[in-house]
């Protein structure tokens, strides 16, 4: 089977898993992609350039799979000459319409945010079958597509929503987890403190601040712990980052992006636990990726992380918020109790091998 895989933001997590589909899928992938910058443009205009280069092309694929940040609607009526009778999918790693907008975004004020979500929206009724990476962000986006139409004056299409219903389902978000035993270190040797880790985008909806103010706290009552921050670092990163670097540099292992994989992999084996105060994830890569490391998470009862842990072991992975700050501090001063769990049997689920199976499937359309 031939699969064309329309990406518009080729980068990070979704250059990825088109990769890696395009790695250990049976099915023949060629991706069209630009790259992953100018979110909002590529939302609008990545469809004529993909279209254009979809057009210049003479093969004709069997199934057309686009992803969130393509306009599906404008590719397919640029290209409807050729893809008129070609069956396509969409495939959602996150969307706009549950995505949080970060404060300073101007488009928010001038109330112009809601058309990337009626891209999300009407991408969804075109396709004829749609993937989420999560249950929870199945859910969400469905559950909240109501409100949003009805916010419009008239001729809200409410029955629309229930068609999407009817052609969606998860493929959870496939890692290739194995890497990480490939370049696991042949000798880990832990300092005698906990070692907590951040391996997250500098970005507000990872609430950067509730996850530092924490360990601003727990360093004020005189208890020792280590620190890796990884993660991509962009320009206009919260100011709260900088504040830690220097409030919290006695404690510091390690501070940036890491420019190998292999360097990562060093970190994340290194790290004990990873309490996570994110506001949204569709998914969470980057907590998987750290459970398999037997990297311990404090997870928030909410988004997709319940999904990832069996509902008899929550009490122990799950956090009350207003226990927080207690429950890292008890881990951190029990460093032996978190060096012998293994969260690896629950991340193992994720890998490309498990999945594969059911990724190649699901591209034959019923």
């Amino acid at each position: 089977m031939r699969i064309l895989l329309l990406e518009t933001f080729f980068t990070g997590s979704h250059k990825k898993w088109a990769e890696e589909f395009q790695r250990f899928s049976k099915h023949e992938i060629e991706i069209l992609s630009l790259s992953g910058h100018h979110w909002k443009w590529r939302m609008h205009g990545g469809a004529v350039t993909l279209a254009s280069k979809f057009t210049d092309g003479k093969a004709k694929p069997d199934l057309i799979l686009a992803t969130d940040m393509l306009d599906l609607n404008l590719f397919l009526s640029l290209t409807r000459t050729w893809s008129h009778n070609i069956p396509t999918a969409i495939y959602f790693h996150e969307n706009q319409l549950n995505y949080p907008w970060s404060p300073t975004d101007k488009d928010v004020k001038l109330q112009r945010d809601n058309h990337y979500a009626f891209i999300n929206y009407a991408s969804a009724l075109t396709a004829d079958k749609v993937f989420f990476n999560s249950q929870y962000h199945h859910d969400a986006f469905l559950d909240e597509l109501p409100k949003f139409l009805k916010a419009f004056p008239d001729y809200n299409n409410l029955e629309t929503v229930e068609a999407i219903r009817n052609k969606s389902s998860v493929l959870p978000l496939p890692l290739d987890l194995r890497k990480f035993d490939e370049h696991k270190p042949k000798e880990i040797v832990k300092p005698n403190r906990a070692v907590i880790l951040w391996n997250h985008r500098w970005e507000y909806d990872k609430n950067p601040e509730r996850f530092f103010n924490a360990l601003f706290e727990i360093a004020d009552r005189g208890i020792d712990f280590k620190l890796i921050v990884l993660g991509e670092e962009y320009e206009k990163h919260p100011p709260i980052f900088d504040k830690a670097k220097e409030k919290l540099a006695a404690n510091i292992l390690h501070w940036g992006y890491a420019e190998t994989f292999n360097e990562y992999c060093k970190w994340l084996w290194m790290a004990d636990m990873l309490p996570v105060t994110s506001t949204q994830d569709f998914f969470g890569g980057s907590v998987v990726e750290a459970m398999y490391c037997n990297v311990v998470p404090f997870l928030p009862k909410r988004l997709a992380y319940p999904e990832h842990i069996p509902a008899q072991f929550h009490s122990t992975f799950f956090y009350d918020e207003e226990d927080f700050v207690n429950k890292i501090q008890r881990r951190i001063m029990d460093v032996k109790y978190l060096r012998v769990m293994d969260t690896q049997q629950y991340a193992r689920k994720y890998d490309w091998s498990n999945l594969i199976a059911s990724y190649d499937e699901a591209m034959h359309l019923k």
